[in-house]
């Protein structure tokens, strides 16, 4: 097998033309899978539109081909797309979306199909495969007693959200998924030329319905519809995948060390899933108590009826009859049980299966579920004990020589019901700390209760945690308020101590932000045992909130209301990270050290205290929002603050990116707990050069932060800037989520940071993820010399992993189609763009010199090459934008057929150049 590093562009120029992008040898499938199924697009475009259609789709790619290969200004291209009909714009628009969908699909199955490549060769481990970590850890002294003790506390945890910045219909979801089962059953051209004839014929059919199929719905979707688009991923995808990631784990334990792997469950539960979506009340006026409740109930629903398919699948293989084989009496007797607590159901069951008494048995557990869906009498108190029927009969087959006549697929049911409980996936709750004060002041009857002394509110809380009734009744407001930990109250008890995750405080700045948390959930009689069952989580967001984390926690940690708090939730906290705004606040490089800082000091400060800390990065897709490589940051965050735990947000393109195939979903987990082992158990060694190191990130973080907040909060004509420079009037129409768009209204700071970074990308300037950098490092060459610098970058993982996503962003900008867009600005243009361009050129300059490289991505063939052979479909739909905008902003933006046509560009863009919000 050719190495994958192969990088046939290596060493070529910047700006040479690559007239047709050339494929590594590990590539040529890829290549082929391209053109295949951009043939096939075409063919679906004749037919569905017009021949006329597909050749002006082909004029326009050449056009926007040569253009990239030639160097010359956009302008021609510009110029040629708008002469373009309005009534003619969606659908070609749809058209070049159409294709650079097909490229997704190839790449992805492409993926798999290196997998395989690795997993045929003996003796070569995929890098970052669990394997392949293990081996490495191995080799570094690592023992399998040393991976035994982690296991235990060893914990992944991705959080999927409702952010929305490419929200596929569950409609095109299944047409995407029937498209890639195609590809993969052919992934090695292996097929008949009749087989290959139905496939060909189901992609055509897919393709063709997917067109026929509109990219959004008619209405912004409710949170139940949030949740149901959630539940594809959990309950289609990780509920399949999770028990091969079982086996995986134990297989690559086995292969190096030796150990042999006894079955699932001889491995603890490592992974967890959690939601947002029916908790998230931040901004958002349609979730509360009835959210919560409803989001509950339905994943309870999806999670039991996966189990009973599941049992009904088992039913056909656990066919063992008492005559044939060893039976547990205990497995007889439960049976018996069942038949009385069941009857109807006992009555149901067939005379000719009575010796299959595991069959037996596991038809009555599956009424026990649909009781247990329909809350009925006979139902499930709780998942254990559901678990507890499926561990006798494993018991009975370890017994009876029934590891190879159903165990194993029994174990997959087992790790299941470990994992996903009653619960599907544990609920956050999420409130801004504004709407606490504000809840607390009208019971205080105090309207300035916000602004009163730290000291005086954190009396009033103790007061209340200690018993004291409220001054006044609670308005409808305030209830509001207080129903939500009422909710949480009687959920706990019909769903179990497992439903929710964290209760997140956003704009958490004092210790009163958490203790607000117990007082208010005290008052709703929120309280076990003497306590308040919740996990507080502070959210600490901008710059300025994280460089004060540290007091905020230690005064948490000190006080002896809250440490009572903690030592009833196993002196366990967790601290949210917010990535988003931190950098919408101060820049990318302001928000990566702030962050940095704030884990390394409360790592220090958690141990000193005597609790466990569990950090909660808030990532988003973009550089701007935290975005990048998993892998790779997990292993540059701080000694010691991964710990065997990471707790991530999921949200956007990015659920789909790494979620959306069963497969790719494995090797994400795979690569995300390789990574966390890695960063456990063997973290970097110290470098006597990193106080120095630190001290220049602390400069070039204040330089950074100074240039972006002088343009972005400072500048007079920004934001009337910003609104004509970027399509963000369009965004705020789009019916992609049910949050609104801002938090309250005002300028940029009170914009959420999701449709700022989404404006930003749409007219490929990428500004939020690289603004201010290029000026802080040109300081800083000047400041220490280049050799410094460069030596940060090759020793530094933090420096160089901020290097690398900011190079990435820099190759997925373009200048000159900006200028498009800056030009709808009118008299604001030339000073902005002026400025804009000039700080691009500064930072690409200086991230290539500290390289030590002649072009951007050099090192980076794939996404060099998956850039290629976007960019003449994307470049067409952002020009068409541009033209757009002009024209409907002309018009007074008006609804109807101009607006959708902006609306499918702002689809086509964002699937296109991905990592948008």
């Amino acid at each position: 097998m050719t190495s994958p590093k192969t990088d046939p562009g290596a060493g070529t120029p910047a700006d040479a033309p690559l007239r047709d992008p050339h494929f590594a040898d590990t590539d040529t499938l890829l290549r082929d899978e391209v053109r295949r199924l951009g043939t096939l697009v075409g063919e679906m475009l004749a037919d569905q539109g017009s021949p006329a259609l597909l050749d002006e789709v082909e004029a326009v790619r050449r056009a926007a081909i040569a253009r990239r290969e030639s160097g010359l200004p956009v302008d021609e291209l510009a110029e040629q797309l708008a002469r373009i009909p309005l009534e003619d714009a969606e659908a070609l628009v749809r058209a070049f979306a159409a294709y650079f969908g097909a490229i997704n699909l190839a790449e992805r199955v492409h993926r798999i199909r290196r997998r395989r490549d690795y997993q045929r060769e003996e003796g070569a481990p995929q890098p970052g495969g669990l394997q392949a970590v293990l081996a490495g850890l191995q080799r570094d002294g690592v023992g399998f007693d040393d991976v035994a003790a982690l296991l235990p506390r060893l914990r992944i945890e991705p959080v999927f959200t409702a952010h929305p910045t490419e929200a596929m219909r569950r409609a095109l979801l299944e047409k995407e998924r029937d498209i890639v089962a195609r590809l993969v059953a052919d992934i090695d051209r292996g097929r008949t030329p009749d087989e290959r004839a139905v496939d060909v014929a189901r992609i055509r059919q897919a393709l063709t319905a997917a067109w026929q199929t509109s990219e959004a719905p008619p209405t912004r979707p409710t949170v139940i519809d949030e949740m149901e688009h959630v539940g594809f991923y959990l309950g289609d995808v990780l509920y399949r995948v999770l028990p091969t990631y079982y086996r995986v784990f134990a297989e690559a334990l086995s292969a190096v060390y030796g150990e042999s792997a006894e079955g699932l469950d001889a491995l603890p539960v490592l992974l967890q899933f959690g939601t947002w979506v029916g908790g998230d009340m931040d901004g958002n006026p349609n979730v509360g108590a009835e959210t919560i409740r409803a989001t509950l109930a339905a994943q309870r629903a999806q999670v039991v009826t996966h189990y009973r398919q599941d049992l009904g699948k088992l039913m056909t293989v656990l066919t063992q009859t008492a005559d044939r084989a060893g039976i547990d009496p205990a497995v007889g007797e439960r049976l018996e049980a069942y038949r009385a607590l069941l009857p109807e159901a006992a009555a149901r069951l067939k005379p000719r299966q009575a010796d299959m008494v595991y069959r037996q048995l596991l038809d009555m557990m599956r009424a026990r579920l649909q009781a247990t869906a329909d809350a009925d009498a006979g139902g499930y108190a709780d998942a254990g004990a559901l678990l507890a029927d499926l561990d006798l009969i494993a018991a009975s087959l370890r017994a009876h020589r029934g590891d190879h006549a159903g165990l194993h697929a029994l174990d997959r049911v087992r790790i299941r019901v470990r994992t996903f409980g009653f619960h599907l996936a544990k609920l956050d709750l999420r409130q801004d700390s504004a709407v606490h004060d504000a809840a607390l002041g009208q019971l205080l009857d105090d309207d300035a209760w916000a602004e009163r002394p730290l000291d005086a509110r954190l009396a009033d809380l103790h007061r209340w945690l200690d018993g004291a009734p409220p001054d006044t009744a609670p308005d409808d407001t305030t209830q509001r308020t207080l129903a939500v930990f009422a909710e949480v109250r009687e959920a706990r008890a019909r769903y179990g101590e497992h439903a929710f995750g964290p209760y997140i405080v956003s704009m958490s700045r004092t210790a009163a932000d958490a203790l607000a948390v117990l007082a208010l959930a005290r008052l709703a009689g929120c309280v076990e045992d003497d306590a308040v069952p919740l996990d507080v989580a502070p959210l600490f967001e901008t710059v300025d909130d994280l460089q004060a984390a540290p007091g905020v926690m230690r005064s948490l940690f000190d006080d002896p209301v809250y440490r009572a708090h903690l030592a009833a939730r196993g002196d366990r906290q967790t601290v949210m990270l917010g990535y988003s705004d931190s950098t919408k606040d101060g820049g990318v490089l302001a928000s990566r050290w702030a962050l940095q800082r704030t884990q390394v000091e409360l790592t220090a400060l958690a141990k000193e205290a005597g609790v466990r800390i569990v950090f909660f990065h808030g990532r988003g897709g973009s550089v701007s929002r935290g975005g990048g490589k998993t892998e790779r940051a997990i292993i540059a965050a701080p000694r010691g603050s991964i710990d065997g735990s990471l707790r991530v947000t999921e949200q956007g393109e990015v659920i789909h990116r790494k979620y959306g195939i069963r497969a790719l979903a494995l090797r994400n987990l795979e690569q995300t707990t390789g990574a966390v082992l890695r960063a456990t158990l063997r973290p970097r060694e110290a470098d006597a050069r990193e106080d120095d190191w630190r001290a220049r990130m602390g400069e070039l973080a204040q330089w950074s932060r100074s240039r972006y907040r002088g343009l972005v909060h400072e500048h007079p004509d920004f934001v009337a800037y910003f609104r004509q420079a970027t399509p963000i009037d369009v965004i705020e129409r789009l019916q992609i989520g049910s949050r609104p768009s801002r938090r309250r209204e005002g300028g940029v700071g009170n914009l959420r940071a999701i449709p700022w970074v989404f404006a930003w990308s749409q007219n490929r300037s990428g500004l939020t993820g690289w603004y201010g950098v290029g000026t802080a490092l040109a300081r800083g060459v000047e400041a220490w010399g280049l050799d410094a610098l460069q030596a940060m970058a090759r020793d530094w993982p933090f420096f160089a992993a901020t290097l690398d996503d900011l190079e990435m962003l820099l190759a997925k900008s373009d200048l000159d189609i900006f200028e498009r867009y800056s030009r709808l600005a009118g008299d604001l243009h030339a000073p902005f763009f002026d400025d804009i361009a000039g700080e691009f050129a500064r930072t690409r300059d200086a991230i290539l010199a500290i390289k030590d490289r002649e072009r951007i991505l050099a090192d980076d063939y794939r996404l060099r090459l998956s850039i290629r052979l976007r960019n003449p479909y994307v470049d067409p739909i952002s020009l068409l934008q541009v033209e757009l905008l002009r024209r409907w902003r002309a018009e007074d933006s008006p609804d109807g057929e101009h607006l959708r046509a902006l609306i499918a560009t702002v689809n086509g863009i964002s699937a296109g150049i991905q990592n948008t919000g």
